[in-house]
């Protein structure tokens, strides 16, 4: 898949973990698909900021707005996810919170399979696409899992807390039983 396929791909998966949200049945099969979108979102959000944006800025007429705009939105979705990562099981607040997510989430989106990746696909050489969509899928396998609204969005300092914050959730993943992909 190039970049643009690939991220394309991640944005239909959360789609389907929204619904499995809603279909499940019991407060434990509605937390493993929270933690699911926690884990998806925040590795997403990682490689987008960490080589899809920076490419977006350099190339794009706007790209820096453009790209600060979607850094807004991750930073929303990012505090959105550090609540629901802190809830408990059955916490009243979950459905409210990945309401709010699901919304988030579909404007943000919406906004870049409209915008942003139209642009990008001109501007940009399959070829390049090609190698960006693999350099995203080895990045994508040493992400951080939890998200990280204080740390940096953008490379270099990104590219220097993004390990470090990625080893620790592994960490903590695994301490408390989190499946791993």
């Amino acid at each position: 898949m190039d970049a643009i396929e690939l991220l394309m791909h991640d944005h239909r998966m959360v789609e389907q973990l929204f619904r499995d949200y809603r279909a499940a049945a019991t407060g434990r099969q509605r937390r493993a698909v929270v933690e699911t979108l926690i884990r998806e979102l925040s590795r997403h959000a990682a490689i987008e900021e960490l080589m899809f944006y920076p490419l977006a800025k350099k190339v794009l007429p706007g790209g820096m707005q453009e790209v600060e705009e979607h850094l807004a939105e991750h930073m929303a979705a990012k505090q959105t996810l550090l609540a629901l990562d802190k809830l408990s099981v059955d916490d009243h607040r979950e459905r409210e919170l990945v309401e709010q997510l699901r919304q988030e989430i579909e404007e943000h989106v919406h906004e870049e399979e409209s915008e942003l990746m139209p642009g990008l696909r001109d501007a940009v050489s399959q070829r390049d696409l090609d190698r960006l969509g693999e350099l995203l899928a080895q990045a994508k396998q040493t992400a951080p899992t939890r998200p990280h609204p204080h740390a940096p969005d953008e490379p270099p300092a990104l590219s220097l807390a993004g390990p470090v914050a990625a080893a620790y959730d592994r960490l903590r993943d695994r301490l408390q039983g989190r499946p791993r992909t």
